[in-house]
């Protein structure tokens, strides 16, 4: 059973992966998740482990299965009967940036715990999309000027 969303984000994929790859930094743009601690030390590889915690679910282990940098990590939690991927991916639009988000879930419980949760799911997709959009759009507007704009300094009172 797979779930997806995609957002279109007025941002360069350079400015959405950040912020999509920061995980412990998600519970500041997205009511869905309470909290993300790293489990290793250094950047988002192959094998890195993380601790969610998230509203209305029991705390998880999610573990990096594949990393494109700059463009998409998949990563994987499971309990007896059941393994959950979650895909995370940018790619370059006219417009700025598509961030695509899936869950998919295998195994002999998916079909079921898929039914069970789907209500919640499709809700934290929804949230989590709409969060990174948000945030990334503030990022790119907080690195780049309107067109016609300029930086003005002004030091002391000009000797007025």
């Amino acid at each position: 059973m797979e779930f997806q969303i995609s957002v279109d984000i007025d941002a360069p994929p350079d400015v959405v992966w950040p912020v999509m790859s920061d995980g412990e930094r998600w519970h500041e743009w997205t009511a869905s998740i309470t909290s993300v601690r790293l489990l290793d030390k250094g950047p988002l590889r192959i094998g890195s482990r993380a601790l969610i915690r998230q509203p209305r679910f029991p705390p998880a282990v999610w573990k990096v299965t594949a990393l494109e940098p700059g463009r998409r990590f998949v990563w994987r939690s499971g309990m007896p009967g059941m393994w959950v991927y979650g895909d995370h991916s940018v790619e370059p639009i006219p417009t700025g940036t598509r961030a695509t988000l899936r869950l998919t879930y295998e195994g002999l419980l998916a079909r079921l715990m898929g039914r069970m949760t789907r209500g919640i799911t499709l809700r934290y997709l929804n949230l989590e999309a709409s969060g990174l959009k948000r945030r990334s759009e503030e990022n790119a507007r907080s690195v780049r000027l309107e067109p016609g704009a300029r930086v003005v300094e002004r030091v002391g009172d000009g000797g007025r």
